[in-house]
């Protein structure tokens, strides 16, 4: 399944500095949800730091989630099933000082 993911706000300074990938999810019996493509996230892309990013079985509380420019709050997060061309977005509001 292809999917785009983006991260800004800083959150793109624990995937290597970059800030989109294109991304193939490998086929399986269940749908892929978001829950899912977390952990598949820090398997495969993560560089550093997991403990900025993901918190228990979702990301940390300050990382705005977006599913298609849409707050993921509002598409019941970490269970929302993944569609075809979805492009999710990991925005960080936390910024240091």
């Amino acid at each position: 399944m292809d999917i785009k993911v983006q991260f800004g706000g800083g959150a793109e300074l624990l995937f290597d500095n970059k800030k989109h990938y294109d991304i193939s999810l490998p086929s399986k019996e269940k749908p892929w949800i978001i829950g899912d493509l977390l952990f598949w996230l820090k398997e495969h892309l993560l560089k550093e730091r997991p403990d900025l990013f993901l918190q228990d079985n979702s990301v940390r509380p300050g990382i705005l989630v977006l599913i298609n420019d849409t707050d993921w709050e509002l598409m019941d997060t970490v269970n929302y099933e993944i569609q075809l061309n979805d492009c999710i977005m990991f925005i960080s509001t936390l910024h240091g000082g």
